[in-house]
Protein backbone atom coordinates (compact mmCIF):
# COMPACT_ATOMS: atom_id res chain seq x y z
CA UNK A 1 0.00 0.00 0.00
CA UNK A 2 2.76 2.14 -0.32
CA UNK A 3 1.26 4.00 -3.40
CA UNK A 4 -1.64 4.89 -1.05
CA UNK A 5 0.38 5.82 1.93
CA UNK A 6 2.66 8.13 -0.75
CA UNK A 7 -0.86 9.69 -1.75
CA UNK A 8 -2.22 10.13 1.63
CA UNK A 9 0.50 12.14 2.49
CA UNK A 10 -0.07 14.43 -0.40
CA UNK A 11 -3.53 14.59 0.28
CA UNK A 12 -2.55 15.69 3.81
CA UNK A 13 -0.93 19.02 2.16
CA UNK A 14 -3.90 19.86 -0.54
CA UNK A 15 -6.38 19.55 2.29
CA UNK A 16 -5.11 21.59 4.75
CA UNK A 17 -4.14 24.14 2.15
CA UNK A 18 -7.23 23.96 0.62
CA UNK A 19 -9.56 24.26 3.62
CA UNK A 20 -7.85 26.83 4.67
CA UNK A 21 -8.05 28.94 1.79
CA UNK A 22 -11.75 28.18 2.03
CA UNK A 23 -11.66 29.22 5.67
CA UNK A 24 -9.79 32.81 4.87
CA UNK A 25 -12.68 33.20 2.00
CA UNK A 26 -15.62 32.27 4.82
CA UNK A 27 -13.95 34.79 6.97
CA UNK A 28 -13.58 37.38 4.36
CA UNK A 29 -16.89 37.14 3.02
CA UNK A 30 -18.45 37.07 6.88
CA UNK A 31 -16.17 40.34 7.04
CA UNK A 32 -17.60 42.03 3.83
CA UNK A 33 -21.34 40.52 4.67
CA UNK A 34 -21.15 42.50 8.15
CA UNK A 35 -19.55 45.50 7.36
CA UNK A 36 -20.45 46.07 3.84
CA UNK A 37 -16.53 47.34 2.89
CA UNK A 38 -13.81 46.06 1.51
CA UNK A 39 -11.73 46.94 4.66
CA UNK A 40 -13.84 44.67 6.43
CA UNK A 41 -13.45 41.45 4.01
CA UNK A 42 -9.64 42.35 4.53
CA UNK A 43 -10.10 42.13 8.41
CA UNK A 44 -12.19 38.82 8.40
CA UNK A 45 -9.66 37.20 6.14
CA UNK A 46 -6.88 38.06 8.58
CA UNK A 47 -8.73 36.27 11.61
CA UNK A 48 -9.44 33.37 9.89
CA UNK A 49 -5.92 33.02 8.13
CA UNK A 50 -4.87 33.33 12.22
CA UNK A 51 -7.25 30.48 13.33
CA UNK A 52 -6.56 28.38 10.61
CA UNK A 53 -2.59 28.86 12.24
CA UNK A 54 -3.71 28.37 15.29
CA UNK A 55 -5.85 25.13 14.10
CA UNK A 56 -3.05 23.34 12.04
CA UNK A 57 -1.06 23.50 14.92
CA UNK A 58 -3.61 22.12 17.43
CA UNK A 59 -3.97 19.44 15.04
CA UNK A 60 -0.28 19.28 15.19
CA UNK A 61 -0.08 18.68 18.85
CA UNK A 62 -3.42 17.50 20.12
CA UNK A 63 -5.75 16.31 16.71
CA UNK A 64 -6.12 12.74 18.16
CA UNK A 65 -6.78 13.79 21.46
CA UNK A 66 -9.49 16.27 20.65
CA UNK A 67 -10.95 13.84 18.50
CA UNK A 68 -11.07 11.44 21.12
CA UNK A 69 -12.35 13.87 23.71
CA UNK A 70 -15.36 14.93 21.60
CA UNK A 71 -16.36 10.93 21.41
CA UNK A 72 -16.01 10.46 25.30
CA UNK A 73 -13.43 7.83 24.74
CA UNK A 74 -11.67 6.48 27.40
CA UNK A 75 -7.99 4.76 27.57
CA UNK A 76 -7.60 1.33 28.80
CA UNK A 77 -4.86 -0.98 29.88
CA UNK A 78 -4.57 -5.01 29.56
CA UNK A 79 -5.84 -6.27 32.40
CA UNK A 80 -9.08 -4.28 31.78
CA UNK A 81 -9.93 -6.19 28.61
CA UNK A 82 -7.27 -8.50 27.69
CA UNK A 83 -9.02 -10.11 24.41
CA UNK A 84 -9.33 -6.42 22.93
CA UNK A 85 -5.68 -6.18 23.74
CA UNK A 86 -4.73 -8.95 22.11
CA UNK A 87 -6.32 -8.54 19.16
CA UNK A 88 -5.08 -5.01 18.71
CA UNK A 89 -1.33 -6.64 19.21
CA UNK A 90 -1.92 -9.40 17.20
CA UNK A 91 -2.80 -6.87 14.22
CA UNK A 92 -0.53 -4.85 15.06
CA UNK A 93 2.61 -6.82 14.65
CA UNK A 94 0.42 -8.34 11.18
CA UNK A 95 0.87 -4.67 9.80
CA UNK A 96 4.30 -4.31 10.89
CA UNK A 97 3.61 -0.93 12.93
CA UNK A 98 6.70 0.27 14.84
CA UNK A 99 4.23 0.73 17.68
CA UNK A 100 1.16 -0.88 19.14
CA UNK A 101 -2.03 2.13 18.78
CA UNK A 102 -3.45 3.52 22.46
CA UNK A 103 -6.66 1.24 23.21
CA UNK A 104 -10.19 3.30 23.79
CA UNK A 105 -13.63 1.83 24.76
CA UNK A 106 -16.72 4.65 24.04
CA UNK A 107 -19.89 4.02 26.59
CA UNK A 108 -22.32 3.94 23.23
CA UNK A 109 -24.71 1.00 23.03
CA UNK A 110 -24.68 1.86 19.21
CA UNK A 111 -21.88 -0.92 17.68
CA UNK A 112 -18.81 0.87 15.80
CA UNK A 113 -15.01 1.97 15.85
CA UNK A 114 -12.48 4.40 14.70
CA UNK A 115 -9.02 5.44 14.57
CA UNK A 116 -7.14 8.38 15.20
CA UNK A 117 -3.47 9.55 15.13
CA UNK A 118 -0.85 11.76 13.25
CA UNK A 119 1.35 9.11 12.41
CA UNK A 120 1.51 5.46 13.54
CA UNK A 121 3.79 5.68 16.13
CA UNK A 122 1.33 7.71 18.00
CA UNK A 123 -1.71 6.39 16.95
CA UNK A 124 -5.18 5.01 19.22
CA UNK A 125 -8.34 2.54 18.31
CA UNK A 126 -11.63 2.83 20.05
CA UNK A 127 -14.75 0.78 19.85
CA UNK A 128 -17.79 1.31 21.78
CA UNK A 129 -19.36 -1.46 24.34
CA UNK A 130 -21.77 -1.82 21.60
CA UNK A 131 -19.72 -3.21 19.26
CA UNK A 132 -17.47 -5.10 22.20
CA UNK A 133 -20.94 -6.56 22.85
CA UNK A 134 -22.33 -8.04 19.72
CA UNK A 135 -19.29 -9.15 17.79
CA UNK A 136 -17.63 -12.67 18.39
CA UNK A 137 -13.51 -12.52 18.73
CA UNK A 138 -13.28 -13.45 14.54
CA UNK A 139 -15.43 -10.37 13.80
CA UNK A 140 -13.41 -8.00 16.62
CA UNK A 141 -10.44 -9.23 14.70
CA UNK A 142 -11.85 -7.60 11.13
CA UNK A 143 -12.43 -4.65 12.58
CA UNK A 144 -9.04 -3.73 14.37
CA UNK A 145 -7.10 -5.38 11.65
CA UNK A 146 -9.78 -2.61 9.25
CA UNK A 147 -8.61 0.44 12.01
CA UNK A 148 -5.41 -0.81 11.84
CA UNK A 149 -5.28 -0.68 8.13
CA UNK A 150 -6.10 2.81 8.27
CA UNK A 151 -3.05 3.75 10.54
CA UNK A 152 -0.79 1.69 8.41
CA UNK A 153 -1.98 3.75 5.47
CA UNK A 154 -1.66 6.80 7.44
CA UNK A 155 -5.05 8.03 6.17
CA UNK A 156 -5.57 8.77 9.69
CA UNK A 157 -3.56 11.83 9.89
CA UNK A 158 -5.21 13.22 6.66
CA UNK A 159 -8.90 12.37 8.53
CA UNK A 160 -7.97 14.07 11.26
CA UNK A 161 -6.75 17.09 9.62
CA UNK A 162 -9.37 17.77 7.33
CA UNK A 163 -12.00 16.52 10.70
CA UNK A 164 -9.97 19.62 12.57
CA UNK A 165 -10.70 21.74 9.57
CA UNK A 166 -13.69 21.67 8.48
CA UNK A 167 -14.61 22.19 11.85
CA UNK A 168 -13.46 25.87 11.58
CA UNK A 169 -15.14 26.12 8.88
CA UNK A 170 -18.63 25.20 10.09
CA UNK A 171 -18.20 27.20 13.36
CA UNK A 172 -17.08 30.23 11.89
CA UNK A 173 -20.11 29.91 8.93
CA UNK A 174 -22.62 29.38 11.88
CA UNK A 175 -21.63 31.91 13.51
CA UNK A 176 -22.06 34.18 10.49
CA UNK A 177 -25.58 32.52 10.23
CA UNK A 178 -26.72 33.10 13.95
CA UNK A 179 -25.69 36.75 14.00
CA UNK A 180 -28.04 36.95 10.25
CA UNK A 181 -30.52 35.88 12.50
CA UNK A 182 -30.30 38.47 15.25
CA UNK A 183 -30.56 41.39 12.78
CA UNK A 184 -26.42 41.46 11.65
CA UNK A 185 -25.29 41.84 8.25
CA UNK A 186 -24.91 45.53 6.58
CA UNK A 187 -27.08 47.76 4.46
CA UNK A 188 -25.41 48.47 0.78
CA UNK A 189 -24.37 51.97 0.55
CA UNK A 190 -26.35 54.34 -1.36
CA UNK A 191 -23.93 55.78 -3.96
CA UNK A 192 -25.14 58.08 -6.63
CA UNK A 193 -22.84 57.01 -9.27
CA UNK A 194 -24.15 53.55 -9.04
CA UNK A 195 -21.58 51.80 -6.42
CA UNK A 196 -24.53 51.01 -4.08
CA UNK A 197 -25.55 48.55 -6.98
CA UNK A 198 -22.22 46.88 -7.39
CA UNK A 199 -22.03 46.89 -3.29
CA UNK A 200 -24.95 45.24 -2.93
CA UNK A 201 -24.12 42.57 -5.32
CA UNK A 202 -20.58 41.56 -3.19
CA UNK A 203 -23.06 41.43 -0.39
CA UNK A 204 -24.88 38.96 -2.05
CA UNK A 205 -22.30 36.62 -3.14
CA UNK A 206 -20.54 37.01 -0.01
CA UNK A 207 -23.70 35.46 2.09
CA UNK A 208 -24.21 32.95 -0.88
CA UNK A 209 -20.40 32.21 0.03
CA UNK A 210 -20.89 31.55 3.47
CA UNK A 211 -23.88 29.87 3.17
CA UNK A 212 -22.56 26.86 0.72
CA UNK A 213 -18.77 26.57 1.66
CA UNK A 214 -19.40 24.49 4.63
CA UNK A 215 -21.58 22.35 2.18
CA UNK A 216 -18.38 22.21 -0.02
CA UNK A 217 -16.14 21.41 2.45
CA UNK A 218 -18.28 18.66 3.69
CA UNK A 219 -18.37 17.03 0.33
CA UNK A 220 -14.51 17.18 0.57
CA UNK A 221 -14.64 15.47 3.32
CA UNK A 222 -16.90 12.51 2.65
CA UNK A 223 -15.08 12.12 -0.90
CA UNK A 224 -12.26 10.92 1.30
CA UNK A 225 -13.72 8.98 3.69
CA UNK A 226 -15.30 6.52 1.27
CA UNK A 227 -12.60 5.87 -0.80
CA UNK A 228 -10.36 5.27 2.41
CA UNK A 229 -12.88 3.02 4.00
CA UNK A 230 -12.36 0.49 0.84
CA UNK A 231 -8.67 0.70 1.23
CA UNK A 232 -8.75 -0.11 5.07
CA UNK A 233 -11.00 -2.76 4.01
CA UNK A 234 -8.33 -4.64 1.84
CA UNK A 235 -5.58 -4.04 4.45
CA UNK A 236 -7.69 -5.27 7.18
CA UNK A 237 -8.28 -8.42 5.07
CA UNK A 238 -4.80 -8.83 4.19
CA UNK A 239 -3.76 -8.16 8.24
CA UNK A 240 -6.11 -10.70 9.60
CA UNK A 241 -6.24 -13.02 6.61
CA UNK A 242 -9.82 -13.54 7.11
CA UNK A 243 -11.93 -11.71 5.16
CA UNK A 244 -15.42 -13.12 6.08
CA UNK A 245 -14.64 -12.09 10.04
CA UNK A 246 -14.54 -8.04 8.92
CA UNK A 247 -17.78 -9.03 6.44
CA UNK A 248 -19.46 -10.55 9.03
CA UNK A 249 -19.44 -7.80 11.19
CA UNK A 250 -19.62 -5.17 8.91
CA UNK A 251 -23.46 -7.47 8.24
CA UNK A 252 -23.97 -7.25 11.81
CA UNK A 253 -23.55 -3.51 12.60
CA UNK A 254 -25.50 -3.23 9.14
CA UNK A 255 -28.69 -5.18 11.16
CA UNK A 256 -28.09 -2.44 13.98
CA UNK A 257 -30.46 0.87 14.52
CA UNK A 258 -29.55 1.52 17.79
CA UNK A 259 -28.56 5.79 17.63
CA UNK A 260 -25.23 6.97 18.25
CA UNK A 261 -24.49 9.75 20.91
CA UNK A 262 -21.70 11.07 18.64
CA UNK A 263 -23.81 12.94 16.02
CA UNK A 264 -20.75 15.39 15.15
CA UNK A 265 -20.58 15.82 11.31
CA UNK A 266 -16.72 16.19 12.55
CA UNK A 267 -16.17 12.88 13.97
CA UNK A 268 -18.49 10.64 11.69
CA UNK A 269 -16.28 9.74 8.83
CA UNK A 270 -13.84 8.18 11.31
CA UNK A 271 -16.19 5.67 12.14
CA UNK A 272 -15.98 2.49 10.39
CA UNK A 273 -20.11 2.43 9.91
CA UNK A 274 -22.26 6.29 10.14
CA UNK A 275 -23.11 6.65 13.43
CA UNK A 276 -27.25 6.55 13.21
CA UNK A 277 -30.12 9.12 14.27
CA UNK A 278 -32.70 8.13 16.42
CA UNK A 279 -35.08 6.26 14.52
CA UNK A 280 -32.93 5.91 11.30
CA UNK A 281 -32.48 2.88 9.14
CA UNK A 282 -29.04 2.58 7.06
CA UNK A 283 -29.41 2.88 3.13
CA UNK A 284 -27.53 2.99 0.29
CA UNK A 285 -24.48 5.17 -0.31
CA UNK A 286 -24.84 8.99 -1.54
CA UNK A 287 -23.41 11.83 -2.58
CA UNK A 288 -23.79 12.68 0.99
CA UNK A 289 -22.89 10.16 2.62
CA UNK A 290 -20.03 9.40 4.85
CA UNK A 291 -19.39 5.77 4.06
CA UNK A 292 -19.57 3.90 1.10
CA UNK A 293 -22.69 1.00 1.45
CA UNK A 294 -22.05 -2.07 3.20
CA UNK A 295 -23.87 -3.98 0.71
CA UNK A 296 -21.57 -3.55 -1.55
CA UNK A 297 -18.17 -3.79 1.40
CA UNK A 298 -19.48 -6.85 1.93
CA UNK A 299 -20.01 -7.97 -1.65
CA UNK A 300 -16.17 -6.99 -2.25
CA UNK A 301 -15.33 -8.59 0.98
CA UNK A 302 -16.64 -11.88 0.02
CA UNK A 303 -15.60 -12.04 -3.43
CA UNK A 304 -11.60 -11.85 -2.71
CA UNK A 305 -12.42 -16.23 -2.59
CA UNK A 306 -9.51 -17.79 -0.69
CA UNK A 307 -7.30 -14.87 -1.43
CA UNK A 308 -6.44 -12.14 1.15
CA UNK A 309 -4.13 -9.91 -0.77
CA UNK A 310 -4.48 -6.66 -2.19
CA UNK A 311 -4.82 -7.45 -6.32
CA UNK A 312 -7.35 -10.31 -4.68
CA UNK A 313 -9.29 -7.09 -3.24
CA UNK A 314 -8.80 -5.22 -6.07
CA UNK A 315 -9.98 -7.78 -8.80
CA UNK A 316 -13.15 -8.07 -6.57
CA UNK A 317 -13.62 -4.66 -6.51
CA UNK A 318 -13.34 -4.39 -10.04
CA UNK A 319 -15.73 -6.67 -10.66
CA UNK A 320 -18.65 -4.88 -8.00
CA UNK A 321 -17.67 -1.66 -9.19
CA UNK A 322 -16.37 -1.39 -12.51
CA UNK A 323 -13.57 0.39 -11.24
CA UNK A 324 -9.96 -0.05 -9.36
CA UNK A 325 -9.23 1.13 -6.23
CA UNK A 326 -5.27 0.37 -5.56
CA UNK A 327 -2.48 1.73 -7.78
CA UNK A 328 -1.01 -0.31 -10.53
CA UNK A 329 2.58 0.08 -9.18
CA UNK A 330 1.30 -1.03 -5.75
CA UNK A 331 -0.37 -4.39 -7.22
CA UNK A 332 2.84 -5.25 -9.13
CA UNK A 333 4.40 -7.85 -7.73
CA UNK A 334 1.94 -8.82 -4.58
CA UNK A 335 2.36 -12.29 -3.97
CA UNK A 336 -0.41 -14.40 -3.12
CA UNK A 337 -1.57 -14.94 0.29
CA UNK A 338 -3.92 -17.65 1.25
CA UNK A 339 -7.01 -16.80 3.61
CA UNK A 340 -6.30 -18.56 7.22
CA UNK A 341 -9.41 -19.33 9.40
CA UNK A 342 -8.52 -18.25 12.92
CA UNK A 343 -8.87 -20.73 15.40
CA UNK A 344 -12.01 -21.16 17.54
CA UNK A 345 -11.75 -20.17 20.95
CA UNK A 346 -14.41 -19.89 24.24
CA UNK A 347 -17.82 -18.50 22.52
CA UNK A 348 -18.90 -15.65 25.01
CA UNK A 349 -22.48 -14.78 25.44
CA UNK A 350 -23.62 -10.86 24.81
CA UNK A 351 -24.43 -10.59 28.54
CA UNK A 352 -20.74 -12.00 29.24
CA UNK A 353 -19.26 -9.65 26.64
CA UNK A 354 -21.10 -6.48 27.76
CA UNK A 355 -20.48 -6.84 31.45
CA UNK A 356 -16.44 -6.87 30.27
CA UNK A 357 -16.73 -3.81 28.11
CA UNK A 358 -18.73 -2.14 30.50
CA UNK A 359 -16.28 -2.97 33.60
CA UNK A 360 -13.33 -1.91 31.44
CA UNK A 361 -14.61 1.30 29.89
CA UNK A 362 -15.29 2.42 34.61
CA UNK A 363 -11.72 1.19 34.57
CA UNK A 364 -10.53 3.48 32.48
CA UNK A 365 -12.38 6.31 33.95
CA UNK A 366 -10.81 5.70 36.88
CA UNK A 367 -13.22 3.48 39.15
CA UNK A 368 -12.47 1.28 41.66
CA UNK A 369 -13.66 -2.33 41.79
CA UNK A 370 -14.01 -3.02 45.51
CA UNK A 371 -15.69 -6.74 46.97
CA UNK A 372 -18.36 -5.71 49.81
CA UNK A 373 -17.29 -7.94 52.56
CA UNK A 374 -20.64 -8.10 53.85
CA UNK A 375 -22.85 -9.37 50.84
CA UNK A 376 -19.95 -10.09 47.99
CA UNK A 377 -20.98 -7.33 45.83
CA UNK A 378 -18.55 -5.67 43.76
CA UNK A 379 -18.38 -1.91 44.03
CA UNK A 380 -17.06 0.21 41.19
CA UNK A 381 -16.36 3.61 43.24
CA UNK A 382 -15.82 6.66 41.06
CA UNK A 383 -12.81 8.53 41.69
CA UNK A 384 -14.79 11.42 43.88
CA UNK A 385 -15.89 8.72 46.15
CA UNK A 386 -12.16 6.91 46.64
CA UNK A 387 -9.39 7.12 49.69
CA UNK A 388 -12.31 6.19 52.22
CA UNK A 389 -15.10 8.81 51.35
CA UNK A 390 -17.85 6.02 50.63
CA UNK A 391 -18.00 4.28 54.91
CA UNK A 392 -20.81 1.96 54.10
CA UNK A 393 -22.12 -0.81 50.93
CA UNK A 394 -25.24 1.16 49.74
CA UNK A 395 -26.62 -2.35 49.28
CA UNK A 396 -25.96 -4.14 52.58
CA UNK A 397 -25.17 -1.27 54.72
CA UNK A 398 -22.01 -2.84 55.62
CA UNK A 399 -18.80 -1.33 56.74
CA UNK A 400 -16.18 -0.85 54.19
Amino acid sequence: MWEQIERNRRNSVLVVTGLGVLLVAIGMAVGMFFTGRQEGALVGGVIALGLWGVLWLTMRSRGDDIMLGMTGAREIQKKDHPQLFNVVEEMTIAASLPKMPRVFIVDDPAPNAFAVGRDPEKASVAVTIGLLRILDRDELQGVVAHEIGHIKNRDVALMTTAGIMLGAIVLLAELGRRALWWGGGARAPRDDNGGGGAQAIMLIVALVFMLLAPIFAQLIYFALSRKREYLADASGAMFSRWPEGLASALEKLGGKTVPQADQSRVTAPMYIVRPLHKGERRNLSSAFSTHPALEKRIRILRGMGKSVDITAYDRSYASTTGKHVVGKRSLSGVPPVEAMRPEEGPVQAPRARLREASNAFLAGAGYEAHECRGCGAVLKIPPELQGGKLAACPRCGAAI
